[in-house]
Protein backbone atom coordinates (compact mmCIF):
# COMPACT_ATOMS: atom_id res chain seq x y z
CA UNK A 1 0.00 0.00 0.00
CA UNK A 2 1.27 3.68 -0.75
CA UNK A 3 1.98 6.24 1.67
CA UNK A 4 -0.59 8.21 0.77
CA UNK A 5 -2.95 5.29 0.99
CA UNK A 6 -1.79 4.93 4.39
CA UNK A 7 -2.49 8.35 5.14
CA UNK A 8 -6.41 8.71 4.16
CA UNK A 9 -7.02 5.70 5.42
CA UNK A 10 -5.76 6.02 9.12
CA UNK A 11 -7.67 9.34 8.94
CA UNK A 12 -10.58 7.09 8.11
CA UNK A 13 -9.98 4.68 11.19
CA UNK A 14 -9.89 7.86 13.60
CA UNK A 15 -13.05 9.24 12.05
CA UNK A 16 -14.54 5.90 12.63
CA UNK A 17 -13.36 6.03 16.22
CA UNK A 18 -15.66 9.41 16.80
CA UNK A 19 -18.82 8.19 14.45
CA UNK A 20 -21.90 9.42 16.44
CA UNK A 21 -23.95 6.68 14.82
CA UNK A 22 -21.14 4.19 17.13
CA UNK A 23 -20.50 5.95 20.42
CA UNK A 24 -24.11 7.03 21.36
CA UNK A 25 -26.27 4.20 21.38
CA UNK A 26 -23.89 2.59 24.42
CA UNK A 27 -24.66 5.74 26.58
CA UNK A 28 -28.43 5.33 26.06
CA UNK A 29 -28.57 2.49 28.16
CA UNK A 30 -27.65 4.41 31.38
CA UNK A 31 -30.28 7.15 30.84
CA UNK A 32 -31.77 7.63 34.08
CA UNK A 33 -29.01 5.93 36.17
CA UNK A 34 -25.73 6.03 35.98
CA UNK A 35 -24.32 3.22 38.05
CA UNK A 36 -26.32 1.24 36.11
CA UNK A 37 -23.97 -1.08 34.13
CA UNK A 38 -24.15 -0.07 30.07
CA UNK A 39 -25.85 -2.11 28.49
CA UNK A 40 -24.38 -3.27 24.80
CA UNK A 41 -27.38 -5.14 23.15
CA UNK A 42 -29.78 -2.54 20.84
CA UNK A 43 -33.07 -4.57 22.27
CA UNK A 44 -31.44 -4.53 26.11
CA UNK A 45 -31.05 -0.52 25.62
CA UNK A 46 -34.68 -0.22 24.56
CA UNK A 47 -36.08 -2.55 27.56
CA UNK A 48 -33.63 -0.54 29.58
CA UNK A 49 -35.48 2.87 28.61
CA UNK A 50 -38.77 1.42 28.72
CA UNK A 51 -37.94 0.61 32.03
CA UNK A 52 -36.70 4.12 33.89
CA UNK A 53 -38.18 6.93 31.53
CA UNK A 54 -41.40 7.78 32.75
CA UNK A 55 -42.46 11.10 32.40
CA UNK A 56 -41.96 13.36 29.45
CA UNK A 57 -37.97 13.10 27.23
CA UNK A 58 -36.91 15.86 25.94
CA UNK A 59 -33.52 15.98 23.48
CA UNK A 60 -32.12 19.15 22.52
CA UNK A 61 -28.15 19.94 21.02
CA UNK A 62 -26.16 21.66 19.26
CA UNK A 63 -23.11 21.04 17.16
CA UNK A 64 -21.12 20.05 13.92
CA UNK A 65 -22.44 16.16 14.98
CA UNK A 66 -26.03 16.86 16.75
CA UNK A 67 -28.05 15.71 13.96
CA UNK A 68 -25.61 11.99 13.72
CA UNK A 69 -26.16 11.69 17.46
CA UNK A 70 -29.77 12.82 17.03
CA UNK A 71 -30.09 10.28 14.40
CA UNK A 72 -28.37 7.47 16.86
CA UNK A 73 -30.92 8.21 19.80
CA UNK A 74 -34.34 8.09 17.09
CA UNK A 75 -32.87 4.50 16.32
CA UNK A 76 -32.05 3.40 19.75
CA UNK A 77 -35.29 4.37 21.45
CA UNK A 78 -38.47 2.57 21.76
CA UNK A 79 -41.06 3.62 19.11
CA UNK A 80 -44.00 3.35 21.43
CA UNK A 81 -42.58 5.87 23.66
CA UNK A 82 -42.71 9.88 23.41
CA UNK A 83 -39.70 11.58 22.24
CA UNK A 84 -39.27 15.25 20.87
CA UNK A 85 -36.45 17.84 20.75
CA UNK A 86 -34.58 19.58 18.86
CA UNK A 87 -30.86 20.08 17.58
CA UNK A 88 -29.12 22.73 15.98
CA UNK A 89 -26.09 22.24 13.70
CA UNK A 90 -24.09 23.65 11.34
CA UNK A 91 -25.55 24.51 7.60
CA UNK A 92 -25.24 21.47 5.29
CA UNK A 93 -24.26 19.10 7.93
CA UNK A 94 -28.05 17.84 8.70
CA UNK A 95 -29.90 14.15 8.35
CA UNK A 96 -33.57 13.10 8.13
CA UNK A 97 -35.12 12.91 11.62
CA UNK A 98 -38.29 11.61 12.06
CA UNK A 99 -38.92 12.63 15.91
CA UNK A 100 -36.56 14.90 16.66
CA UNK A 101 -36.76 18.52 15.14
CA UNK A 102 -33.62 19.70 13.12
CA UNK A 103 -32.55 23.61 12.47
CA UNK A 104 -29.23 24.55 10.60
CA UNK A 105 -27.76 27.41 11.67
CA UNK A 106 -24.40 29.52 11.36
CA UNK A 107 -21.01 28.79 12.35
CA UNK A 108 -18.53 29.77 13.08
CA UNK A 109 -20.46 32.55 13.77
CA UNK A 110 -24.67 33.01 15.27
CA UNK A 111 -26.74 33.81 12.93
CA UNK A 112 -30.18 34.62 13.38
CA UNK A 113 -31.64 30.81 13.00
CA UNK A 114 -29.32 29.90 15.36
CA UNK A 115 -30.67 32.34 18.15
CA UNK A 116 -34.48 31.53 17.29
CA UNK A 117 -33.71 27.53 17.45
CA UNK A 118 -31.74 28.15 21.00
CA UNK A 119 -34.43 30.31 21.80
CA UNK A 120 -36.97 27.35 20.85
CA UNK A 121 -34.94 25.13 23.08
CA UNK A 122 -34.70 26.82 25.58
CA UNK A 123 -38.71 27.56 25.73
CA UNK A 124 -39.47 23.45 25.64
CA UNK A 125 -36.67 23.22 28.46
CA UNK A 126 -39.44 25.59 31.01
CA UNK A 127 -42.11 23.45 30.30
CA UNK A 128 -40.01 20.24 31.86
CA UNK A 129 -41.15 18.42 35.01
CA UNK A 130 -39.54 17.00 38.03
CA UNK A 131 -40.47 13.85 36.87
CA UNK A 132 -39.36 14.11 32.90
CA UNK A 133 -35.85 13.62 31.57
CA UNK A 134 -33.53 15.88 29.65
CA UNK A 135 -31.39 14.37 27.19
CA UNK A 136 -28.39 16.96 25.65
CA UNK A 137 -26.44 16.25 22.65
CA UNK A 138 -22.83 18.88 22.69
CA UNK A 139 -20.36 18.59 20.10
CA UNK A 140 -17.75 20.79 18.65
CA UNK A 141 -19.94 23.91 17.35
CA UNK A 142 -21.82 24.04 19.63
CA UNK A 143 -20.89 27.47 21.24
CA UNK A 144 -22.25 29.60 17.62
CA UNK A 145 -25.20 27.34 16.87
CA UNK A 146 -26.57 27.48 20.78
CA UNK A 147 -26.49 31.59 21.28
CA UNK A 148 -29.04 33.31 22.79
CA UNK A 149 -27.08 36.58 23.62
CA UNK A 150 -28.05 37.93 27.46
CA UNK A 151 -30.10 41.17 28.17
CA UNK A 152 -28.75 43.88 26.81
CA UNK A 153 -26.28 43.16 24.20
CA UNK A 154 -27.64 42.05 20.12
CA UNK A 155 -26.77 38.87 18.34
CA UNK A 156 -24.57 41.40 15.74
CA UNK A 157 -22.72 42.55 18.96
CA UNK A 158 -22.24 38.42 19.60
CA UNK A 159 -20.69 38.25 16.29
CA UNK A 160 -18.67 40.89 16.32
CA UNK A 161 -16.50 39.44 19.81
CA UNK A 162 -16.58 36.21 18.26
CA UNK A 163 -15.23 37.39 14.75
CA UNK A 164 -12.07 39.34 16.31
CA UNK A 165 -11.63 36.89 18.81
CA UNK A 166 -11.56 33.87 15.91
CA UNK A 167 -8.86 36.06 14.26
CA UNK A 168 -6.49 36.84 17.39
CA UNK A 169 -5.23 33.63 18.05
CA UNK A 170 -7.07 33.10 20.81
CA UNK A 171 -7.44 29.51 22.10
CA UNK A 172 -10.42 27.75 22.36
CA UNK A 173 -11.22 27.95 25.82
CA UNK A 174 -10.31 31.80 25.73
CA UNK A 175 -12.86 32.12 23.32
CA UNK A 176 -15.17 30.58 25.02
CA UNK A 177 -14.77 32.10 28.69
CA UNK A 178 -16.20 35.19 26.78
CA UNK A 179 -18.83 33.77 24.93
CA UNK A 180 -19.66 31.96 28.28
CA UNK A 181 -20.67 35.33 29.58
CA UNK A 182 -22.21 37.09 26.58
CA UNK A 183 -24.52 33.73 25.46
CA UNK A 184 -27.78 32.81 27.86
CA UNK A 185 -27.38 29.42 26.88
CA UNK A 186 -23.58 28.96 27.87
CA UNK A 187 -21.83 28.23 31.09
CA UNK A 188 -24.13 26.13 32.73
CA UNK A 189 -27.20 27.93 32.04
CA UNK A 190 -28.95 26.04 29.84
CA UNK A 191 -28.77 22.78 32.39
CA UNK A 192 -29.65 25.56 35.23
CA UNK A 193 -32.86 26.03 33.36
CA UNK A 194 -34.23 22.39 33.87
CA UNK A 195 -36.20 20.97 36.34
CA UNK A 196 -35.71 17.90 35.16
CA UNK A 197 -32.81 15.69 35.50
CA UNK A 198 -29.89 16.02 32.55
CA UNK A 199 -28.12 13.94 30.54
CA UNK A 200 -25.46 15.76 28.79
CA UNK A 201 -23.80 13.57 25.93
CA UNK A 202 -20.33 15.05 24.93
CA UNK A 203 -17.90 14.68 21.90
CA UNK A 204 -15.05 16.58 22.56
CA UNK A 205 -13.23 18.34 20.17
CA UNK A 206 -10.89 20.74 22.89
CA UNK A 207 -7.67 19.66 24.11
CA UNK A 208 -8.43 18.09 27.98
CA UNK A 209 -11.62 17.24 27.52
CA UNK A 210 -13.73 19.29 29.96
CA UNK A 211 -16.87 20.16 29.02
CA UNK A 212 -16.99 23.17 30.34
CA UNK A 213 -14.85 23.99 26.81
CA UNK A 214 -17.11 22.02 25.00
CA UNK A 215 -20.18 24.45 23.13
CA UNK A 216 -19.01 26.53 25.72
CA UNK A 217 -20.55 24.30 28.35
CA UNK A 218 -23.96 24.33 28.42
CA UNK A 219 -24.81 21.91 30.90
CA UNK A 220 -21.39 22.29 32.99
CA UNK A 221 -20.42 24.27 36.35
CA UNK A 222 -18.58 27.27 34.41
CA UNK A 223 -15.27 28.18 36.83
CA UNK A 224 -14.57 31.06 34.68
CA UNK A 225 -15.83 34.54 35.61
CA UNK A 226 -16.46 38.20 34.21
CA UNK A 227 -13.18 39.76 35.28
CA UNK A 228 -11.60 36.44 33.31
CA UNK A 229 -13.94 37.54 30.07
CA UNK A 230 -13.03 41.14 30.41
CA UNK A 231 -9.43 40.45 30.85
CA UNK A 232 -9.14 38.33 27.17
CA UNK A 233 -10.67 40.72 25.51
CA UNK A 234 -7.92 42.91 26.96
CA UNK A 235 -4.95 41.22 26.23
CA UNK A 236 -6.02 40.37 22.93
CA UNK A 237 -6.64 44.30 21.87
CA UNK A 238 -10.27 43.16 20.87
CA UNK A 239 -12.57 45.71 19.71
CA UNK A 240 -15.78 44.95 21.60
CA UNK A 241 -18.93 47.50 21.55
CA UNK A 242 -20.25 49.80 24.18
CA UNK A 243 -23.04 47.19 24.79
CA UNK A 244 -20.03 44.22 26.08
CA UNK A 245 -18.19 46.01 27.44
CA UNK A 246 -20.69 47.09 29.84
CA UNK A 247 -22.09 43.90 30.08
CA UNK A 248 -19.12 42.29 31.12
CA UNK A 249 -18.41 45.31 33.47
CA UNK A 250 -21.73 45.03 35.29
CA UNK A 251 -20.78 41.16 35.91
CA UNK A 252 -17.11 41.97 37.23
CA UNK A 253 -19.16 44.61 39.47
CA UNK A 254 -21.87 42.51 40.64
CA UNK A 255 -24.36 44.16 38.60
CA UNK A 256 -25.05 41.13 37.00
CA UNK A 257 -25.51 37.36 38.23
CA UNK A 258 -22.25 34.91 37.45
CA UNK A 259 -22.83 32.04 35.38
CA UNK A 260 -23.41 28.78 37.72
CA UNK A 261 -20.11 27.43 39.63
CA UNK A 262 -18.91 24.22 40.50
CA UNK A 263 -20.99 22.64 43.80
CA UNK A 264 -24.00 24.87 43.23
CA UNK A 265 -27.65 22.82 44.13
CA UNK A 266 -28.52 23.29 40.27
CA UNK A 267 -25.93 20.51 38.87
CA UNK A 268 -27.49 17.98 41.62
CA UNK A 269 -29.30 16.04 39.35
CA UNK A 270 -26.70 17.13 36.16
CA UNK A 271 -24.45 14.50 34.59
CA UNK A 272 -21.58 15.90 31.71
CA UNK A 273 -20.34 12.56 30.18
CA UNK A 274 -17.63 12.64 27.32
CA UNK A 275 -18.08 9.87 24.75
CA UNK A 276 -15.89 10.66 22.17
CA UNK A 277 -11.91 12.16 22.49
CA UNK A 278 -9.21 13.08 20.25
CA UNK A 279 -7.21 10.77 22.39
CA UNK A 280 -9.91 7.24 21.57
CA UNK A 281 -9.47 8.78 17.30
CA UNK A 282 -5.39 8.68 17.28
CA UNK A 283 -5.12 5.40 19.18
CA UNK A 284 -7.88 4.23 16.68
CA UNK A 285 -5.36 5.12 13.82
CA UNK A 286 -2.22 3.78 15.69
CA UNK A 287 -3.89 0.83 15.40
CA UNK A 288 -4.30 0.92 12.44
CA UNK A 289 -1.09 2.25 11.52
CA UNK A 290 0.16 -1.14 13.91
CA UNK A 291 -2.40 -3.69 11.72
CA UNK A 292 -0.22 -2.59 8.78
CA UNK A 293 3.11 -3.19 10.17
CA UNK A 294 3.88 0.30 11.17
CA UNK A 295 4.52 0.98 14.56
CA UNK A 296 3.12 4.38 15.76
CA UNK A 297 3.35 6.67 18.24
CA UNK A 298 0.70 8.81 19.83
CA UNK A 299 2.32 12.12 20.75
CA UNK A 300 -0.80 13.57 22.28
CA UNK A 301 -4.23 14.93 21.92
CA UNK A 302 -3.69 17.97 23.27
CA UNK A 303 -0.92 20.08 20.50
CA UNK A 304 -1.10 23.80 20.57
CA UNK A 305 0.26 26.85 19.81
CA UNK A 306 0.72 29.10 16.09
CA UNK A 307 0.54 25.87 13.43
CA UNK A 308 3.54 27.38 11.52
CA UNK A 309 5.65 27.15 15.00
CA UNK A 310 4.19 24.03 15.77
CA UNK A 311 5.24 22.50 12.33
CA UNK A 312 9.04 23.74 12.73
CA UNK A 313 9.09 21.17 16.35
CA UNK A 314 7.31 18.14 14.03
CA UNK A 315 9.66 18.58 11.44
CA UNK A 316 13.08 18.55 13.45
CA UNK A 317 11.36 15.20 15.19
CA UNK A 318 10.77 13.85 11.66
CA UNK A 319 14.59 14.96 10.83
CA UNK A 320 15.86 13.08 13.77
CA UNK A 321 14.42 9.99 13.33
CA UNK A 322 14.85 9.60 9.44
CA UNK A 323 18.75 10.52 9.72
CA UNK A 324 19.69 9.02 13.35
CA UNK A 325 16.85 6.43 13.94
CA UNK A 326 15.97 8.43 17.37
CA UNK A 327 14.12 8.07 19.37
CA UNK A 328 12.14 5.52 17.13
CA UNK A 329 13.33 3.60 14.44
CA UNK A 330 11.72 3.73 10.77
CA UNK A 331 9.72 2.75 9.75
CA UNK A 332 6.63 5.36 12.12
CA UNK A 333 3.70 6.90 12.14
CA UNK A 334 3.81 10.25 14.85
CA UNK A 335 0.35 10.84 15.31
CA UNK A 336 -0.88 13.75 17.50
CA UNK A 337 -4.54 15.67 18.05
CA UNK A 338 -4.93 19.25 19.86
CA UNK A 339 -6.21 22.38 18.45
CA UNK A 340 -3.04 24.82 16.54
CA UNK A 341 -3.98 28.56 16.32
CA UNK A 342 -3.06 30.81 13.30
CA UNK A 343 -3.28 34.83 13.68
CA UNK A 344 -3.49 36.74 11.07
CA UNK A 345 -0.41 39.20 10.94
CA UNK A 346 -0.68 42.64 9.38
CA UNK A 347 1.38 43.79 6.91
CA UNK A 348 3.22 46.94 7.04
CA UNK A 349 0.25 49.09 5.86
CA UNK A 350 -1.71 47.76 8.54
CA UNK A 351 -4.26 45.24 6.64
CA UNK A 352 -4.26 41.70 7.35
CA UNK A 353 -2.31 39.47 5.11
CA UNK A 354 -5.72 37.32 4.43
CA UNK A 355 -5.41 34.46 2.00
CA UNK A 356 -7.16 31.02 1.91
CA UNK A 357 -6.20 28.33 4.32
CA UNK A 358 -7.02 26.67 7.99
CA UNK A 359 -4.77 25.81 10.79
CA UNK A 360 -4.38 22.59 9.18
CA UNK A 361 -3.30 23.51 5.99
CA UNK A 362 -1.11 26.32 7.40
CA UNK A 363 0.71 23.73 9.55
CA UNK A 364 1.60 20.79 6.74
CA UNK A 365 2.87 24.42 4.57
CA UNK A 366 4.88 25.08 7.25
CA UNK A 367 6.07 21.53 7.64
CA UNK A 368 6.97 21.06 4.36
CA UNK A 369 9.24 24.04 3.79
CA UNK A 370 11.16 22.88 6.85
CA UNK A 371 11.72 19.46 5.48
CA UNK A 372 13.11 20.83 2.34
CA UNK A 373 12.49 17.65 0.41
CA UNK A 374 13.83 15.36 2.89
CA UNK A 375 13.27 11.42 1.51
CA UNK A 376 10.45 9.02 2.80
CA UNK A 377 8.43 11.50 4.65
CA UNK A 378 5.21 11.82 4.35
CA UNK A 379 2.34 14.07 6.41
CA UNK A 380 -1.65 14.22 6.53
CA UNK A 381 -3.29 16.78 8.40
CA UNK A 382 -7.43 17.27 8.87
CA UNK A 383 -9.86 18.74 11.43
CA UNK A 384 -12.20 15.47 11.48
CA UNK A 385 -15.23 18.08 11.21
CA UNK A 386 -14.07 18.18 7.52
CA UNK A 387 -13.95 21.95 7.62
CA UNK A 388 -10.30 23.00 7.58
CA UNK A 389 -10.95 26.73 9.24
CA UNK A 390 -13.57 27.83 6.99
CA UNK A 391 -12.83 26.35 3.80
CA UNK A 392 -14.49 23.19 1.93
CA UNK A 393 -11.36 20.88 3.12
CA UNK A 394 -10.67 18.45 5.75
CA UNK A 395 -7.09 19.26 5.57
CA UNK A 396 -4.57 18.03 3.44
CA UNK A 397 -1.21 16.02 2.60
CA UNK A 398 2.45 16.53 2.03
CA UNK A 399 4.91 14.36 -0.15
CA UNK A 400 8.74 14.12 -0.27
CA UNK A 401 8.25 15.98 -3.51
CA UNK A 402 5.39 18.74 -2.47
CA UNK A 403 8.09 21.61 -2.91
CA UNK A 404 10.12 20.62 -6.21
CA UNK A 405 5.83 20.19 -7.64
CA UNK A 406 5.62 23.39 -6.06
CA UNK A 407 8.59 25.36 -7.76
CA UNK A 408 7.61 23.92 -11.06
CA UNK A 409 3.88 25.59 -11.42
CA UNK A 410 5.93 28.38 -10.31
CA UNK A 411 4.66 29.25 -6.81
CA UNK A 412 6.73 30.63 -3.97
CA UNK A 413 5.92 28.60 -0.46
CA UNK A 414 7.45 30.61 2.15
CA UNK A 415 4.99 33.78 0.65
CA UNK A 416 2.07 31.79 0.64
CA UNK A 417 2.82 30.82 4.32
CA UNK A 418 3.36 34.71 4.72
CA UNK A 419 0.10 35.54 3.27
CA UNK A 420 -1.86 33.57 4.82
CA UNK A 421 -2.49 30.99 1.33
CA UNK A 422 -2.18 27.65 2.34
CA UNK A 423 -5.44 26.23 0.58
CA UNK A 424 -3.48 27.90 -2.83
CA UNK A 425 -0.57 25.61 -2.40
CA UNK A 426 -2.12 22.66 -1.50
CA UNK A 427 -5.39 23.04 -4.53
CA UNK A 428 -2.44 23.50 -7.24
CA UNK A 429 -1.30 20.12 -5.89
CA UNK A 430 -4.06 18.43 -5.94
CA UNK A 431 -3.26 17.35 -2.02
CA UNK A 432 -6.53 18.68 -0.61
CA UNK A 433 -8.82 16.01 1.29
CA UNK A 434 -11.76 16.84 0.95
CA UNK A 435 -14.59 14.86 2.95
CA UNK A 436 -18.06 16.70 2.99
CA UNK A 437 -19.50 16.73 6.52
CA UNK A 438 -18.29 14.42 8.74
CA UNK A 439 -20.73 14.68 11.13
CA UNK A 440 -18.56 14.65 14.42
CA UNK A 441 -15.81 16.73 15.51
CA UNK A 442 -12.92 15.32 18.03
CA UNK A 443 -10.38 18.15 16.68
CA UNK A 444 -7.78 17.81 14.36
CA UNK A 445 -5.45 14.72 13.53
CA UNK A 446 -2.37 14.70 12.05
CA UNK A 447 0.38 12.45 11.13
CA UNK A 448 3.86 12.25 10.08
CA UNK A 449 4.64 9.11 8.22
CA UNK A 450 8.52 7.85 7.96
CA UNK A 451 9.26 5.42 5.82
Amino acid sequence: MNARALLLNSFEAALAAADPLRVVSPHLASVSSCALAVKQHEGCIRDHIRGHVEGRALVVGAGKAAAAMAQAVETHWPQEMPLSGIVLTRYGHGLPLERIRLIEAGHPLPDESGEQGARAILAEIEKLGAGDFLLCLLSGGGSSLLSVPVTGISLNDLRDVTTQLLRSGAAIQEINTVRKHLSATAGGRLAALSRAPVLALIISDVTGDDPTHIASGPCAPDPTTFSDALAILEHYKINASAAVTETLRAGVEGRLRETPKPGEAVFDQVENRVIATAHASLVAAAEYFCAQGIPAVVLGDSVTGEAREVAKVFAAMAKEVRQYGRPWKRPVALISGGETTVTLRENEQGYKKEGRGGRNTTFLLSLAIELNGAANIYALACDTDGIDGTENNAGALITPDSLRRATDQRMNPSSLLTCNNAYAFFEALGDLVTTGPTRTNVNDYRVILIL
